[in-house]
């Protein structure tokens, strides 16, 4: 009995603290997670309404891409239009990998708190506990993951541009302080950069943030560069191997990949609104912020994995959909890793949206009703955005907010 109750005590204990950044953590084990069954006559019914709505919004906007829904586990509706290379006229299939763009961010800021269940990485831990090259000692893991660095952004920095303060009139006409961007030094160097590349301008010349650390949001592809660079840090491994072996292969996602300088004839370009093909360049081959490259039918074992507890623990997830940082004036939020659209009495939306070139990427989860919207393009076309609009679908709420892109 004594024995018994010291084994309760004990996993009391150890829930209590795994939704915080210290404690005692442990290693996801597959839950018991179950779905409620979809009876034939739901299942059409959201059929017929997403493609009524398909129709609407996508019916003339020349989209190219692939879209999937699903709901309590379920398919509902996947399309598959357009051309993966117009030049051979190859289409786009259920194998296509197309750029994830920020979409990829999701699975940067999972890796981390995977690590940090492992006790590899401290959330509240100074970035130079992990890089000590690191110039800016006062920002922290979680405030990389939550973009509340203050950093700034590096295509803009590599770009020979950096950050001055300077005095201008508001609209009052009283003086005050403004960032401005302008001109810089001389290129840090030709050709693609890396990771290590921005990390090592950093070291060099550290630019000016654009604001003081933890002091407000501030969306930073920087962030999750540098987030990268820890995770490999911390593994041995580079962030595509290391990435690779603990989610892709595991999950199934076999057309699921991380683009780097080492795997560039993978490449395969998307298209602005005119067909008009995005070459390789300089930027292609930075990791972290984006260069997932993945399906709608991967990224739905991706949903499936956090869903159902087989990557990371619920406790661990729900930590991560905390919101740390208002985005705008209206009921937008992000945690670690993802964006959050929390309004009274309404259904709460964990997403991520992305845009690289003519790729605009929606990955969608409805939480309460346990639906995802996954839409992948890789010819420019901002209605995608407006894809959390089939949410209607299953909420019965018609909700046209715009979501950060």
């Amino acid at each position: 009995m004594i024995v018994r109750f010291s084994l309760l005590l004990f996993v009391f204990f150890l829930n209590c603290a795994c939704g915080t950044s210290q404690g005692p953590r442990f290693i996801t084990e597959n839950s018991d997670f179950n779905y409620r069954t979809i009876t034939a006559g739901e299942k059409d019914k959201y059929a017929e309404a997403i493609k009524l709505k398909y129709q609407t919004l996508f019916g003339r906007t020349g989209f190219s891409g692939q879209i999937l829904i699903a709901k309590n586990g379920e398919i509902i509706f996947e399309d598959y239009k357009g051309y993966a290379n117009v030049s051979n006229k190859s289409l786009i299939l259920p194998e296509t990998p197309i750029h994830l763009a920020s979409v990829s961010k999701t699975f940067t800021g999972m890796a981390a708190l995977k690590l940090w269940e492992e006790e590899k990485l401290v959330l509240d831990a100074p970035v130079t506990k992990y890089l000590p090259k690191f110039p800016y000692t006062d920002i922290t893991i979680e405030q990389l993951l939550s973009h509340r660095s203050g950093l700034p952004d590096y295509a803009y920095f590599l770009e020979s541009k950096k950050y001055v303060t300077v005095k201008v009139r508001n609209k009052r006409g009283r003086w005050i302080k403004k960032l401005k961007l302008v001109k810089n030094e001389v290129p840090f160097r030709t050709g693609s950069y890396t990771n290590q590349d921005v990390f090592d301008y950093m070291v060099l010349r550290k630019p000016a943030p654009q604001s003081s650390a933890n002091r407000m949001f501030k969306y930073c592809n920087t962030n999750y560069v540098i987030m990268a660079l820890v995770i490999e840090q911390i593994t041995k491994e580079d962030f595509p191997t290391y990435m690779d072996k603990t989610i892709f292969k595991p999950l199934g996602m076999n057309n699921t990949f991380v683009f780097h300088n080492k795997n560039t004839t993978r490449y395969t370009p998307s298209y602005n609104a005119k067909m008009q093909p995005y070459r390789l360049e300089k930027y292609d081959c930075i990791y972290g912020d984006k260069n997932v490259y993945s399906t709608v039918r991967d990224m739905f074992l991706w949903d499936k994995a956090l869903t159902e507890g087989r990557f990371i623990a619920q406790s661990t997830l729900e930590m991560a959909y905390q919101p740390k940082s208002q985005t705008n004036r209206s009921f937008q939020n992000y945690g670690l890793g993802w964006r959050i659209l929390s309004k009274p009495n309404e259904e709460r939306l964990i997403y991520h949206n992305g845009w690289w070139h003519g790729n605009n990427t929606v990955f969608t989860r409805l939480i309460g009703e346990t639906a995802t919207i996954i839409i992948l393009g890789n010819k420019f076309n901002k209605t995608i955005y407006k894809g959390k609009e089939f949410a209607a679908v299953f909420t019965g709420k018609e909700d046209t907010t715009t979501l950060e892109e």
